[in-house]
Order: structure tokens, then sequence, then C-alpha cells
């Protein structure tokens, strides 16, 4: 167990072990829950979209549409506590930060009470730089899909 106090046996975590895991709060915490993950290859994650999200008063009046880059912010966080729940014991949590994004597809529009599950299958990691193939996925069908690269850094890298 790390110092997050999340195991990696736990194939599901909610909205508390994320933030565990993760720096990001509301309003920018894209992912509610993790329901399935599968040792340090795979994970899905779960966003109900509700009206009430900050973004809808803007994007767009009238006909509220999930920004595009919410999606791909939503399959990253699901990557990252992925990531984050298999780092050995940490004095002070490290930073997952984006390297790339790459093929990024819009398939359909994301709007209120769609329920989005981020699917993201690790592709490969080399040291503390994952890539993943991540799709966000709503009623079965894919609405965006992207390939994602991060990198892990300590919180005192992060400083220089």
């Amino acid at each position: 167990m790390n110092e997050s106090g999340v195991t990696p046996e736990q194939d599901r975590l909610e909205t508390a072990d994320i933030m565990k895991l993760l720096p990001h709060r509301y309003p920018f915490l894209l992912v509610d829950r993790i329901i399935d993950m599968d040792g340090d290859r795979s994970a899905t994650g779960i966003k109900n979209v509700t009206a009430n999200e900050p973004y809808f008063q803007g994007h767009f009046p009238g006909n509220p549409v999930m920004p595009g880059v919410l999606l791909i912010e939503g399959m990253a966080q699901t990557a990252g506590a992925l990531c984050m729940r298999f780092l050995d014991e940490f004095e002070e949590p490290p930073l997952v930060y984006f390297m790339a994004i790459d093929k990024a597809r819009f398939r359909r529009p994301v709007v209120p009470g769609d329920t989005v599950h981020y699917l993201v299958q690790k592709m490969r990691n080399r040291g503390r730089v994952w890539r993943f193939r991540a799709r966000a996925v709503v009623d079965g069908n894919t609405v965006a899909e992207a390939e994602v690269s991060a990198v892990i850094i300590d919180s005192i890298d992060a400083e220089t």
C-alpha cells in the first residue's frame, strides 16, 4: 500500500480514493469513480454528466455540450489514477503531467444526463512515461477517442 492508502489490489475506486491519487478537485475532477481495473493494464472510469456542470453556462447556452477537451482530460485522469495506484511508497505525492495527445477524434456530443465511460488501456510504459489508448463511451457508442501520454514527476522536480 502506498501513502495514499489505495492498494494495487483494489479494482474499484470511489471519488475519495481518486482524490488520494490525483491533485484534481471540483470543478476539474472529471472522473466520479473507477469501476474496473485490470492490474496496471486497463481501467474504466465513470463521469455522470449533469446540467449543473459549470462549463455548460458558456458551452453552449440553450444547447449544452460537454467540451471535447474535457472528455480527453477525463480519459487522462482515469489513466493517471491507474498509473499512480502502482507507484511505490512516496513521501510527497508525485504529479502526472500530459506529454502528448495523439489521434484524437470526436464522434458525437455529450450532453447533460449522459454517463460517460472512460476506457483506458496501457499501450506501454517506460520508467515514468506511460502511453494509453483511450475511448469515451456513452450508451455503448464511442463519443471520443485518443492516445494520451503522460510522465510522472516527483513534486520536488515540479518546482525546478
